[in-house]
């Protein structure tokens, strides 16, 4: 059965720089694709960037551009997230998902959450003014 847990969030200014980890276990990671996804409090979980298997295709969520970036190591089974000049309205708990990718399947990379079988509990990221 496929683990996902979540590390590094915490409390931090604005314009300061974060990077939150997932690690899978359970599976090899490089049989599946993995995502972060983000919920503000009152608000729906929304896409922030996801990954391919082997990491060649990335996709991002276009108010993350530029500041957000996605990395895996499926050597360690751990997906990344660099957060980069993060603002107050960063403030959400992280999610990290995962879902199999058959053989022969090329490098999907889905943003929908529904599209996603297995999730993280979650890591908590407060930016402050």
């Amino acid at each position: 059965q496929v683990q996902l847990v979540e590390s590094g969030g915490g409390l931090v200014q604005a314009g300061d720089s974060l990077r939150l980890s997932c690690l899978l276990s359970g599976r090899r990671a490089d049989d599946y694709v993995m995502a972060w996804f983000r919920q503000a409090p009152g608000k729906e979980r929304e896409f922030v960037a996801a990954i391919s298997w082997g990491g060649e295709v990335t996709r991002y969520a276009d108010s993350m551009k530029g500041r957000f970036t996605i990395s895996r190591d499926n050597t360690k089974n751990t997906m990344y997230l660099q957060n980069n000049s993060l603002k107050p309205e960063d403030t959400a708990v992280y999610y990290c998902a995962a879902d199999f990718v058959p053989p022969f399947s090329g490098t999907v990379v889905p943003t929908e959450s529904a599209q996603y079988d297995y999730w993280g509990q979650g890591t908590l990221v407060t930016v402050s003014s």
